[in-house]
């Protein structure tokens, strides 16, 4: 298995800082040749599944996200979590509970006659799928454009303000500062779609994939991120940061308790994901550990279960799908 050793990890922490930083400029942050980054880059991108990708916030694309939890027959779970996958209104499909659920994000649009069709319609007509339940995202406490801690552990204050001093004030902020979102248009979808293959396309590729010109391309982008339209998420096989056992943590917490609750898991390093959401659980957690025994000292000895009203712990078997890229080959 690949080993990362601690200029990979400052790659990956310098990726996340800033997706479309020059490897010029992270070659001098991380204090190595150009050469010795693209290398880098390039062995990560084929041996760790190593992606960087934008994603829209989601007021600024006018979509929904729904958690849904599917339980199918074991023979049929992996076409089932495989075809989920390749949709493109999916960011995040995983395996889970003995290989018999699975857990998907889905991308819904609240106008037209087919808004809600995979929910409705396509998903509950699936052979081999016995139930379904589908969880609407209320807020994101972490995750989206704030990263697990084991993946930004590499770089120090100094060097990510350098990096960031690159990129557009603003960028990667989302819609946490409660301001009002201005809608996508098309031309900016149009974009989006092409920074979701590859975020650190360069301008030319970027402008014949949208057909406008190099220079409009540059523009809009800088808009985009400065209004926190869009931002940016690394894929990286997270057992190569040393977290083999990933678990997903299905909590019902009193309403008056929720949000106090879920800022206090945000700051755990085990987790890589708190949101809330409807149903009978409204808080969702991801942890991310070490082996199962680091889980076990997690989940029985740091977390203040007198606030927690019921918890499921739910293994990851597999992931299809992380962020918006496809991935079948993770545990």
């Amino acid at each position: 298995m690949l080993v990362l050793d601690d200029l990979d990890r400052g790659l990956v922490h310098a990726l996340h800082v800033n997706g479309r930083a020059p490897f010029t400029l992270v070659a001098e942050v991380l204090g190595c040749s150009v050469q010795t980054v693209v290398r880098r880059y390039r062995r990560l991108h084929a041996q760790a599944g190593l992606r960087v990708v934008a994603l829209p916030d989601p007021r600024s694309s006018g979509t929904h996200q729904w958690f849904v939890r599917l339980t199918a027959a074991t023979r049929a779970a992996h076409d089932i979590a495989l075809a989920l996958a390749r949709r493109p209104d999916t960011s995040w499909v995983r395996l889970a509970s003995g290989g018999t659920e699975i857990v998907a994000v889905i991308r819904t649009t609240p106008a037209g006659p087919d808004a809600h069709a995979l929910l409705l319609r396509d998903v509950p007509r699936t052979a081999g799928i016995t139930s379904v339940s589908a969880h609407y995202l209320l807020h994101t406490y972490l995750g989206g454009p704030s990263a697990w801690r084991g993946r930004v552990d590499a770089l120090d204050p100094e060097q990510q303000a350098r990096l960031r001093a690159e990129g557009v004030s603003g960028a990667g902020t989302g819609s946490a500062t409660g301001a009002p979102a201005h809608l996508l248009t098309d031309a900016d979808r149009l974009l989006l779609e092409a920074l979701r293959d590859d975020a650190r396309a360069s301008y030319a590729d970027l402008a014949g994939a949208t057909g406008s010109t190099a220079s409009t391309v540059t523009r809009r982008l800088a808009e985009l991120r400065a209004r926190g339209a869009l931002f940016f998420d690394v894929d990286v096989d997270p057992a190569l940061l040393g977290a083999t056992v990933s678990a997903l943590l299905w909590m019902q917490v009193a309403p008056a308790h929720l949000d106090e609750v879920a800022h206090a898991l945000a700051e755990h390093e085990e987790l890589a994901m708190v949101v809330a959401t409807t149903g009978p659980t409204n808080l969702v957690a991801q942890a991310l550990c070490r082996d199962t025994e680091e889980l076990h000292r997690y989940l029985t000895r740091k977390v203040a279960w007198s606030t927690i009203d019921r918890i499921e712990t739910a293994p990851v078997l597999r992931t299809y799908k992380a962020a918006a890229t496809l991935r079948s080959g993770w545990g």
